[in-house]
């Protein structure tokens, strides 16, 4: 267990294991960095840093309004701390925003992003409804609701389960409605083009609502790769970990 402080005050708790080209795992807000507790098995091959984003699981909540911008100046100052000069920066659904904004305000640092149900902006129906129900769900104070649905659908074992929903109750309200919200409203699709690295695209092959956002990063940005993961839907990390871990080893 540790913790960095970003802006003197505001506690950040990361884990980091192995050694090697490190890469880094953005979590969507509710879940924390327990999302990618199955990754931890690529240490062998690389130097494997997680963290929870502010006011999520043990981190601290600050008393800042969460913005993307802000979001990606704290990796910025997690990885400035362990002295990583480029990682591999990989991010899981709406983590895959904060990604994209980290990229795209920190080149610098970004060796290769990957995402793993990723978007460049809400602009389908069915991801549009799906924010508004975590929006609706954290405003009207039930989060232990969306903790339980969170556990339920990546946890593979019953242990699992609970451990996710147990993670995603420790989320601040207030700052967790911000990141639906600020996710919900994020676009980088007229910026792609600023991304000048290889990007992975990570799909389920039965996660059909977000396979047109693939075809939104292969207009606009360059060097785009995109992988399907067979019978797979939106849970990757933890349901089909094997397979995510595999595609990680062969990319790098």
């Amino acid at each position: 267990m540790a913790y960095i402080y970003v802006e003197k005050l505001v506690p950040l708790y990361y884990e980091e294991k192995g050694s090697g080209t490190p890469i880094v795992f953005i979590h969507p807000p509710g879940m924390g960095s327990v999302t990618f507790h199955r990754q931890h098995a690529l240490s062998s091959s690389f130097r494997i840093i997680t963290y929870d984003l502010r006011g999520n699981g043990k981190s601290g909540k600050g008393i800042k309004k969460i913005t993307m911008d802000l979001l990606a100046s704290d990796l910025h100052q997690l990885l400035n701390e362990l002295q990583i000069e480029r990682a591999i920066v990989c991010g899981y659904s709406n983590g895959g925003s904060i990604a994209q904004h980290f990229a795209l305000s920190y080149p610098h640092q970004v060796e290769k992003l990957i995402l793993i149900g990723g978007f460049s902006e809400v602009c389908t129906h069915l991801l549009y409804l799906e924010f508004l129900l975590g929006i609706y769900t954290v405003k009207y104070r039930s989060i232990p609701l969306l903790a339980k649905v969170l556990g339920k659908a990546h946890g593979k074992t019953k242990d699992e389960k609970k451990m996710i929903e147990h993670y995603a109750r420790l989320c601040d309200q207030d700052r967790l409605y911000e990141m639906y919200v600020e996710g919900l409203h994020y676009r980088s699709t007229h910026r792609l083009y600023e991304l000048n690295i290889p990007i992975l695209l990570i799909y389920g092959a039965l996660d059909y609502y977000v396979h047109e956002y693939g075809r939104i990063f292969q207009k606009h940005a360059h060097h785009v790769d995109i992988v399907y993961v067979e019978n797979a839907k939106h849970q990757i990390p933890t349901k089909h970990a094997d397979e995510l871990n595999a595609i990680i080893r062969a990319y790098h």
